[in-house]
C-alpha cells in the first residue's frame, strides 16, 4: 500500500536548502570581522611563501608585471563601473570587492617577491634598511583586508600612493634584473612609471576637485623625485650585493684576485699597506660602475676611482683597491663602503683595530 506523503513535508523538503544557506550567509555576516582576519592571516603565510620564492628565482618579476598592469588597469575602471549606474547598489559593492581582494593577492605576489631582494643588498646599520621596513610595511598592509578594504581602497589618493609605491619598488627591482639597466637610471624610469601610474589613477576620480587632485599628484610626484634625486643612500641597490669581502696584506692576481695572507685587524706598522678584496653579485648582462671607499671612524680616507662591474660572473666581480697605512691609520679601526656610481651603498667591510698589548695588571 503506497503511503501519501504530507504536504508540508514536501515543503520543508524543498525549502531545506535555502534555508541552509541562509543560516550560513547570517553567520559569515555576523562573524565577517574574524572571517576576514583568519584569511588575512592566511595571506600573511602565503606571502612568506613568496618571499622563499623570491630569494631563489628572479625570473618571476616577468610575471609580476602582469600583476601590476592588472592592478592599474581595474583601479582605472573601478570608479567609472560604480559611477555608470548600470549596477545596483548590491552589485556595485560586490564588484569593488572582488577587484579589492584580486589587487590585494597581486600586490602581495609583488611585494613579498621582491622583499628578500631587496634585503639582500641591505647593509645592516646603515640608511638603506629603512627603505625594507618600509617595503615589508606595505607588504603586510596588502594582507590586512579591513584596513585596505576600508581606508586605502576607499581613499584615492591612499589608493594612488600605495600602487607608486608598490610599482617603484617593484621596476627599480625588475629594471637591472631583466633588462640590465644599470641602477641608477632604473631608480628614474621606476620614478617615472610610478608617477604616471598614480597620476592617472587620481585624475580617474571625478569625486576630487581638479585643485585637490593636481596637488596630490604633484606631491607623489614630488616625493618620487626627491626620493631619487636625495634619497638613494636610502635605497638599497637590488640586486647588487657583496658575496665576500676579504682584508688582507697582498693579493694574488693571478686567476682573479683574492687575499693571499689575510688579516683580523689593521697591522700596527705605520709603512705597510692593507688591501681590500670584494666579491660583487650582479646578474648576468648587468653593467654597473662601483668603487671602495675607505673610513676611519666618520671620515673619508680614499675613494678609489670608478670600476665598470659585469654581471654573470659566479663567483661575483672582484674588485680590490689598497690602502698605504700612515701614523693616524695604523692599528685603527677602519671600515670600507662599497657604492655605485648613483650613490647607492652595497655592501660595507670593517677591519677592527689591533689588540692592546701591554702588561697586565
Amino acid at each position: 500500500m503506497d503511503v501519501l506523503e504530507h504536504p508540508k513535508s514536501r515543503s520543508a523538503s524543498r525549502w531545506a536548502p535555502r534555508e541552509l544557506w541562509t543560516g550560513a550567509y547570517e553567520w559569515m555576516t555576523h562573524h565577517e570581522t574574524q572571517l576576514w582576519w583568519i584569511h588575512s592571516l592566511w595571506a600573511l603565510a602565503f606571502g612568506i611563501g613568496v618571499m622563499w620564492l623570491g630569494a631563489r628565482n628572479f625570473a618571476y618579476l616577468r610575471i609580476a608585471i602582469l600583476h601590476v598592469v592588472f592592478i592599474w588597469a581595474t583601479s582605472m575602471a573601478l570608479p567609472y563601473i560604480i559611477r555608470s549606474g548600470s549596477l545596483s547598489r548590491p552589485w556595485r559593492t560586490r564588484v569593488q570587492l572582488v577587484v579589492n581582494y584580486l589587487n590585494k593577492n597581486f600586490y602581495q605576489q609583488l611585494l613579498f617577491f621582491i622583499l628578500p631582494i631587496y634585503w639582500l643588498s641591505t647593509t645592516p646599520g646603515s640608511p638603506n634598511v629603512l627603505f625594507v621596513v618600509a617595503l615589508a610595511t606595505a607588504a603586510l598592509l596588502s594582507t590586512m583586508d579591513l584596513i585596505y578594504d576600508r581606508h586605502v581602497a576607499m581613499r584615492r589618493v591612499l589608493t594612488a600612493l600605495f600602487f607608486a609605491f608598490a610599482v617603484f619598488a617593484g621596476a627599480a627591482a625588475a629594471l637591472p634584473i631583466l633588462w640590465q639597466i644599470q641602477t641608477a637610471y632604473a631608480l628614474w624610469l621606476a620614478a617615472a612609471i610610478a608617477a604616471a601610474g598614480a597620476t592617472t589613477l587620481i585624475l580617474s576620480e571625478r569625486r576630487i576637485d581638479w585643485q585637490r587632485t593636481w596637488f596630490a599628484g604633484g606631491l607623489i610626484v614630488l616625493g618620487l623625485f626627491l626620493m631619487v634625486e636625495y634619497g638613494r643612500p636610502f635605497i638599497p641597490p637590488a640586486p647588487l650585493r657583496i658575496q665576500s669581502a676579504d682584508f688582507g696584506t697582498q693579493v694574488d692576481l693571478r686567476g682573479g684576485p683574492r687575499v693571499s695572507k689575510r688579516i683580523d685587524s689593521t697591522p700596527t706598522d705605520p709603512r705597510g699597506q692593507v688591501y681590500l678584496v670584494t666579491a660583487i653579485y650582479a646578474p648576468r648582462g648587468l653593467h654597473d660602475r662601483v668603487r671602495h671607499v675607505w673610513f676611519h671612524g666618520g671620515r673619508a680616507v680614499q675613494r678609489s676611482r670608478w670600476y665598470d662591474v659585469d654581471g654573470g660572473r659566479e663567483g661575483g666581480y672582484r674588485l680590490w683597491t689598497p690602502l698605504s697605512l700612515s701614523r693616524d691609520l695604523a692599528g685603527k679601526a677602519l671600515h670600507v663602503d662599497v657604492e655605485t656610481e648613483g650613490g647607492q651603498l652595497i655592501g660595507r667591510a670593517a677591519l677592527p683595530a689591533a689588540p692592546m698589548i701591554g702588561p697586565r695588571s
